[in-house]
């Protein structure tokens, strides 16, 4: 695969950038200003788009920034994998547009225009890691979306969640700078070069270098890119709930949390290797130490009554399903974990818009409140219920593809706990998702609730999530959109 220097890969980091400042430039003009995030969005999602025919050609796309040192420069890199992601995080970010203009407009937010920008300098952040050709400019663009999103985390300006956004900046930053650029700074001087590796199996680790301090190296990148939830590093995922449901939508499914786990297989993959992995015995400890995560996590949701904190806990448990996949170090269970990245996406962003649509139309956030409301809100709750099953991995909805690939991949490495982690996860995604439905569809309304004759929200709010629905079924149903890259990551 040889690399291809393009323009375009700049280009798509620069769009959403663009976007920020011309959403500051036009900030008291709310019409314009949002035209601008929704241009700046269509732009981006454009580039990355272009760019498919050319990685399906076994291209790699590269483009160096400027250099810094030998073997160090920020250089940017498109491949299949870059574009698992970078498809999903731009096409939702046209969505989400036109989402949040809806439920910040309905609910009368303060400073829309700060809201608006660091979204899009988010965007900047997350593409910037979809599209990194080394650990540096990983790290850096990682940094990027912390400090970034924390106004969004912290935008109430209350109590609450001032104290949230600083638990969110000190997990996100501390575990970053104690853990991973310690790490990066050894790697280079073991290899002379930061570069991630041209494909899975060798990685870029000398093999003469000791064994235990390969281990260490791998265990500070796992828990230090604590974007990808795993605990015991995952509260500041729940906490970040104070923030408005787009933010919400935004951590969970398009940037922060995906650039955790990205960020994370793309180390697992490109520095370390399937080969050492192997020689080393990191693939199954990491299975089953993420595996703690996905049944706890699962559990502690059963638990909440809060919509947004049961798909917080939920975001938790799934997470760690892709960091699982490629852990097996199987072909199907790599692939089963690099297409849930897509598949979580489209259907947990679903899942965020059905709780704001909610409670822009009834002001309710518990679930034992939503009590008949889908009978006079179908269109959200029929939402719900699709990437619901999609999470639960119910066919024919995209959960059920990622389910399939990862219990496959379980049987391949011969593990039956791995296996058993799996199905009773699936039993509780199940447990915790089936109750907020039927209370929609079958729970008795409330006499208030009959006299307040609710409906659904504002079709700005209905459409986009109606959309990540349908998006969510099509692509359970016909996968090899998102299989034919993942495919490709595998040699």
């Amino acid at each position: 695969m040889e690399p291809t220097h393009d323009i375009r890969l700049l280009l798509a980091i620069l769009a959403p950038l663009l976007g920020a400042g011309l959403v500051m430039l036009t900030g008291k003009r709310a019409n314009v200003r949002e035209a601008c995030s929704l241009f700046a969005a269509a732009t981006l999602f454009v580039l990355v788009a272009s760019m498919i025919p050319d990685i399906h050609a076994g291209k790699k796309l590269t483009f160096c920034v400027f250099p810094l040192l030998e073997g160090l420069s920020i250089t940017l890199r498109a491949d299949a994998l870059s574009m698992v992601f970078a498809l999903a995080a731009s096409f939702l970010w046209v969505i989400t547009v036109f989402y949040s203009a809806g439920y910040m407009r309905g609910l009368n937010e303060h400073e829309q225009t700060r809201f608006n920008t660091c979204f899009a300098l988010a965007l900047f952040g997350a593409m910037g890691c979809a599209f990194s050709d080394n650990l540096l400019t990983l790290y850096l663009f990682y940094e990027i979306v912390s400090i970034c999103t924390y106004p969004l985390v912290a935008h109430h300006q209350d109590e609450e969640s001032y104290e949230s956004g600083k638990k969110y900046l000190t997990y996100l930053t501390a575990t970053a700078k104690g853990l991973v650029l310690p790490a990066m700074v050894l790697i280079y001087v073991l290899t002379g070069n930061l570069d991630f590796a041209n494909n899975i199996n060798s990685g870029i680790l000398p093999p003469d270098v000791n064994r235990w301090v390969v281990t260490a190296l791998y265990a500070c990148c796992i828990i230090g890119f604590a974007k990808n939830g795993v605990m015991p590093f995952h509260n500041w995922l729940p906490s970040a709930m104070v923030a408005p449901t787009p933010v919400s939508a935004l951590l969970h499914a398009v940037a922060v949390v995906k650039v955790g786990v990205f960020s994370t297989v793309r180390v697992m993959l490109y520095v370390f290797g399937v080969d050492t992995m192997r020689a080393l015995n990191l693939g199954l400890p990491t299975a089953y130490f993420v595996s703690i995560t996905i049944v706890v996590a699962s559990i502690i949701a059963l638990s909440k009554d809060n919509l947004k904190a049961r798909l917080a806990y939920s975001t938790v448990s799934q997470l760690s399903y892709i960091i699982l996949g490629v852990a097996l170090m199987t072909r199907p269970g790599i692939e089963g974990g690099l297409v849930h990245i897509a598949n979580h996406a489209f259907s947990k962003i679903t899942l965020f818009f059905c709780a704001g649509a909610i409670y822009v139309a009834t002001h309710k956030k518990n679930i034992s409140e939503m009590n008949g409301l889908g009978r006079v809100m179908p269109w959200t709750f029929g939402a719900f219920a699709i990437a619901s099953l999609s999470m639960i991995g119910a066919p024919p909805v995209a959960g059920f593809v990622s389910k399939w690939y990862l219990l496959n991949g379980a049987f391949d490495a011969g593990s039956v706990g791995i296996i058993i982690v799996l199905l009773v996860s699936t039993v509780l995604n199940a447990a915790y998702f089936a109750p907020v439905v039927y209370a929609g569809f079958f729970g008795k309304a409330s006499a208030e609730d009959t006299k307040h004759k609710y409906t659904e929200a504002h079709p700005a709010l209905v459409i986009p999530l109606t959309i990540t629905a349908a998006i969510s079924l099509v692509i359970g149903l016909y996968p090899g959109f998102f299989m034919s890259f993942v495919h490709a990551v595998l040699p």
